[in-house]
């Protein structure tokens, strides 16, 4: 978060309570694709980071969809609006869905269009692209890519690299480790990983379907033109100028 947030020094995050977003099994179909993480900071700020495997096309909508569930879920009834705390969405995406080729990295917040002056800090949103990262031949330079690399299933050498230059990414990597040695664990990263490979098949199917369904259609309307035409050259034949009169119940 720290990475990502990029704090002043000083400021860096210390500790973050982990609110509860426990993912149930009975539910993956729904939650196949994101791993939700849901901490809340000293300051009573609110982080949310999601982790997107498969493009849907929608994530910029439903990004806004959650972040104002977890906004104006922090009040209760009859509880000044005084009360909001900042809140924070973080998106890893293992697809390109912004235009900007040259930045992995892109931050939103409320501003005025022409001063663009921040109406407030209480929206902040960023995504992060790994296909645009990947696409750098460079080393990774900021703990950011370090991270993302990480994050990314980087191996080898690479990996090696990370590692030695980021003691909480080995940290991290440690921890990871022993999660693969939980039974339970393993079985719903198991589960998450069948309903993404399923997702991707259902996705790819209708996008073959479509264009399938496209070249029939190009293809039946292209002889119903032809036939059009047919009808046309013999009623000019029979008819002559008088078969302008009929041309309109062809259309």
């Amino acid at each position: 978060m720290n990475a990502v947030l990029n704090f002043r020094s000083g400021y860096e995050l210390t500790e973050i309570e982990l609110l509860d977003r426990e993912l149930d099994p009975d539910f993956l179909g729904e939650k196949y694709a994101r791993l939700d993480i849901l901490g809340r900071t000293a300051k009573g700020s609110l982080i949310n980071i999601e982790v997107q495997i498969v493009n849907q096309y929608n994530i910029e909508k439903r990004t806004l969809f959650y972040w104002a569930k977890l906004y104006q879920g922090q009040l209760q009834s009859g509880q000044s609006h005084a009360l909001l705390k900042k809140t924070v969405t973080i998106n890893v995406l293992n697809f390109i869905c912004l235009p900007d080729a040259s930045r992995y990295h892109n931050t939103y917040h409320v501003r005025e269009d022409e001063t663009h002056q921040v109406l407030n800090d209480d929206l902040e949103i960023h995504f992060l692209e790994l296909p645009k990262l990947l696409c750098r031949t460079s080393t990774p330079q900021t703990r950011l890519e370090k991270w993302l690399l990480y994050l990314n299933n980087a191996e080898g050498k690479e990996l090696e690299e990370v590692l030695m230059s980021e003691p909480m990414i080995k940290k991290a990597l440690t921890c990871e480790q022993i999660f693969a040695k939980s039974a339970l664990e393993r079985r719903r990263y198991e589960l998450r990983e069948k309903a993404i490979m399923e997702e991707q098949t259902l996705l790819h199917g209708a996008r073959e379907e479509g264009r399938i369904e496209g070249k029939l259609e190009g293809r039946i309307e292209g002889k119903l033109e032809g036939a059009k035409q047919t009808i046309r050259t013999i009623l000019e034949i029979k008819f002559g100028a008088e078969s302008a009169v009929l041309m309109p119940l062809l259309e």
